[in-house]
């Protein structure tokens, strides 16, 4: 397994995390590699890097209204490369926190990446808080989270 993130802390406190659920992972081990995902993801796509299975978890791509249009260029660019390293019938699980982002528009960019990576991406499940993060219905930026697990073909 392999755990990439642009801060050496995150990766820190990954590793600890890991360290602490030892017993119930039965010696599961991880290659830590400190990088910017897109920059990671470009040079592996590029070289032929394959997987099985790649989990998007990037931080809030939209602070503000404004950055939305960069932020679902963003989620479109990680998808894109992700979908081109998977194996084929190969698991994305991609993820957005970013609450300007609507779960309509990130599925679209999903769908945008898929289109020109020239796979068939089948949606098995959608996802979002689990219930220590509460949607309160009349406040919309408490449905920030949002996770798709799907199948590329």
């Amino acid at each position: 397994m392999t755990g990439v993130d642009v801060s050496r802390a995150a990766l820190e406190v990954a590793e600890q995390n890991l360290a602490a659920n030892e017993a119930a992972l039965k010696g599961c081990s991880v290659d830590w590699i400190e990088a910017n995902a897109f920059d990671l993801l470009r040079d592996w796509s590029t070289s032929g890097t394959m997987f099985d299975t790649i989990v998007l978890d990037p931080p809030a791509f939209a602070k503000s209204k404004r950055a939305v249009d960069g932020a679902l260029r963003g989620y479109k660019e990680l998808n894109l490369r992700a979908m081109k390293m998977l194996r084929p019938g190969g698991v994305l699980v991609t993820c957005s926190c970013s609450h300007h982002v609507p779960l309509a528009e990130f599925q679209e960019a999903v769908a945008a990446a898929a289109g020109d990576a020239g796979r068939r991406v089948r949606l098995i499940e959608r996802r979002g808080a689990a219930q220590d993060h509460p949607v309160i219905l009349t406040i919309p930026e408490t449905e920030y989270l949002k996770c798709l697990i799907c199948r590329v073909e």
